[in-house]
C-alpha cells in the first residue's frame, strides 16, 4: 500500500468552486548558518463541500490527481479562521 502524504495549512484563496489554496510553511536547518529557517509551499486542495474559508487550518490528503495542480484532498478542518 503506497503511503498518502497529509499536509497542514492556512487557507490564503479561495480559487474557483471546490477548490482551496493553502499555504504550508515547514522549518528546516540552513545548511551553512544552522538556524532554524522557513520555508513556504502553496498546494490547491479540493474542498468537495466548499467548506473551507480564508484563514482556516486544514489537514490534506494526497489522492489521484484531479487536475494539472491539485493533488490533494480535504480530510478535516482544524481550526476557523478569524471574522
Amino acid at each position: 500500500m503506497a503511503y498518502k502524504r497529509e499536509i497542514q495549512g492556512v487557507v490564503v484563496k479561495k480559487s474557483g468552486d471546490k477548490t482551496a489554496s493553502v499555504l504550508v510553511e515547514r522549518k528546516v536547518m540552513h545548511p551553512r548558518y544552522h538556524k532554524i529557517v522557513k520555508r513556504f509551499k502553496k498546494y490547491l486542495i479540493h474542498d468537495e463541500r466548499n467548506e473551507t474559508n480564508v484563514g482556516d487550518v486544514v489537514v490534506a490528503i494526497e489522492c489521484r490527481p484531479i487536475s494539472k495542480r491539485k493533488s490533494f484532498r480535504l480530510k478535516k478542518v482544524v481550526s476557523t479562521g478569524v471574522k
